[in-house]
C-alpha cells in the first residue's frame, strides 16, 4: 500500500496517535490499518485513508466488526455513513491537518495562570492551571520519529477566549521541535479547526467517525 499524499499523512497521524494513547502498534491491512486500543468503549479501530476506493471493504468491516469497534474513514460523513448499519453511531467529525514545525516560543501565560510541561514515554504534556490550581487548559503530543501528533487539546469552558489553546499548542510545538520533530499532523474537531488554521495548520481531508455500540 502506497504511503504517499493522504495515505502518508494518515500513517503519520496513526504513528503519533498510538504513542499518545498507549495503543498497540498498527497492523497493516489491504485497505488501511487496524489498531488495538483496549478500552471498554473502543476495543479496536479500523482506519481507512481512502474509503471511497474501498467501499466493499468498509461495508464488510461494518457488517462483521464486534461491538466497541470504531471506524475512522477519511471521507465526508454523508458519503460513508450509509455503508454502515443502524447499530453504528456517528461520532464527532474530524479534519486531518498538517504543518511543518518550526520553533514556536509560547511566551508567558496570561496573568493568573501557570504552565507546567513534562515528557514521558514519547509523550509531551502541557497543563495550564488557573490561580486556584484548577485545570484551565491542557494538551499532549505523541512523538514518532520526525512526526509530532497533537492530541486531546482542550480548554475549560470557563477559561476560553483567553489564548490558552494557542498557548498550549505553541508550548507543545516548541517542545516537539526541540525533541527532533519536524512534521506535525493532527485530526481537529469542528471546534478546534479554526484555532489550528490560525496557527498555520493546513486542512487536508475530512474524517468520518463511526462507532459500533458496545451495548
Amino acid at each position: 500500500m502506497s504511503e504517499d499524499g493522504l495515505t502518508g499523512w494518515v500513517k503519520q497521524w496513526i504513528d503519533g496517535w498510538v504513542v499518545s494513547r498507549g495503543a498497540a502498534d498498527p497492523v497493516e491491512e489491504p485497505w488501511g490499518w487496524t489498531i488495538a486500543v483496549g478500552l471498554p468503549k473502543e476495543v479496536s479501530r479500523h482506519v481507512v485513508p481512502a474509503p471511497v476506493e474501498a467501499e466493499a471493504d468498509v461495508r464488510k468491516l461494518a457488517a462483521t466488526a464486534p461491538p466497541a469497534t470504531w471506524l475512522k474513514l477519511f471521507a465526508p460523513d454523508e458519503v460513508v455513513r450509509p455503508w454502515a448499519g443502524d447499530d453504528w453511531e456517528t461520532g464527532i467529525a474530524g479534519f486531518l491537518m498538517t504543518r511543518s514545525l518550526v520553533p514556536a516560543p509560547a511566551g508567558p501565560p496570561p496573568t493568573g495562570y501557570t504552565v507546567t510541561s513534562w515528557s514521558r514515554g514519547g509523550v509531551i504534556k502541557t497543563l495550564v492551571r488557573a490561580g486556584d490550581g484548577r485545570l484551565a487548559a491542557r494538551g499532549q503530543v505523541g512523538l514518532a520519529g520526525r512526526t509530532a501528533v497533537p492530541d486531546q487539546i482542550e480548554t475549560d469552558p470557563d477559561h476560553r477566549r483567553r489564548g490558552l489553546g494557542a498557548l498550549v499548542m505553541r508550548t507543545l510545538q516548541n517542545a516537539a521541535w526541540e525533541a527532533g520533530a519536524r512534521d506535525g499532523v493532527l485530526v481537529a474537531t469542528p471546534d478546534g479547526r479554526a484555532l489550528y488554521e490560525a496557527l498555520g495548520w493546513t486542512h487536508r481531508a475530512p474524517m468520518a467517525s463511526l462507532a459500533r455500540r458496545a451495548d
